[in-house]
């Protein structure tokens, strides 16, 4: 069976999920905590991030690359990434445009909040980890948070110009939908619906989800306001509707 390496929160592995599970296609995941995801990732063949899908092939260690790998594996009518080649470059140019604006500033926005809240944030993101990995990630915590700022460049501020490109890309989206669309790239659900729809997923919260996430009545007061302001928005409200429909494991 393959094998899937996650840390279990990222939303960068929710959209390998997604689209493994939306094929059909089993797999198991291996599910670790930040840091250590790191030698999880390279012993599985990887590189230093996660998600990491390892096939009989080889190994994928990019959330696009996990996209391809499924769609060739499934119906011409239901792939991500149709062969004509301008449908195909406008939903890939969206779906780098999400990994390299929305997924890395959502994320890091949400990690400066959470960070600040250790027995919420521990509760929800150990999840499925090995038993010694969730200890270790209790015990060393300190060491985690200055771990997570480096390598997410977290320093005084930068949460403010992280939302405000989290709202930028959010109406962006919203722009797209606004002349009735039913999805962004047209009548058909595709790798760039997909792939906005789990980077947002930081922000927006979805309660269908890869695991479990805390909902805004477990959050303090101004993250659970910005959380329900996020899927007030026209572009939050799509996601939950793609959350909806999200298929179950295979």
């Amino acid at each position: 069976m393959l094998r899937l390496v996650t840390i279990p929160i990222s939303h960068y592995c929710e959209k390998a999920r997604w689209a493994l599970q939306r094929a059909g296609i089993p797999y198991r995941e291996e599910r670790h905590v930040q840091g250590i995801h790191r030698i999880a990732a390279r012993r599985a063949g990887g590189g230093r991030t996660t998600p990491v899908l390892v096939t009989p092939q080889g190994a994928l260690g990019e959330s696009e690359e996990i996209l391809v790998w499924v769609d060739g594996r499934t119906p011409p009518e239901r792939r991500l990434f149709p062969s004509e080649p301008a449908e195909r470059a406008e939903i890939l140019r969206l779906s780098r445009r999400f990994d390299e604006r929305l997924g890395p500033r959502g994320r890091r926005f949400m990690y400066v909040k959470m960070l600040a809240q250790p027995e919420l944030m521990i509760r929800f993101n150990n999840q499925g980890v090995p038993r010694w990995e969730d200890r270790a990630l209790r015990l060393g915590w300190p060491l985690a948070v200055r771990f997570l700022g480096r390598a997410l460049g977290i320093r005084p501020g930068v949460e403010v110009e992280d939302e405000a490109v989290v709202w930028e890309e959010l109406d962006f989206v919203a722009e797209l939908l606004s002349d009735g669309r039913r999805h962004l790239c047209g009548k058909r659900f595709t790798g760039a619906d997909l792939t906005f729809a789990a980077l947002s997923a930081s922000v927006v919260v979805p309660p269908a989800y890869g695991v479990p996430l805390p909902q805004p009545d477990l959050l303090p007061p101004e993250m659970a306001a910005f959380v329900q302001s996020v899927r007030n928005h026209p572009a939050g409200r799509y996601a939950l509707g793609l959350f909806e429909e999200r298929p179950g494991p295979a």
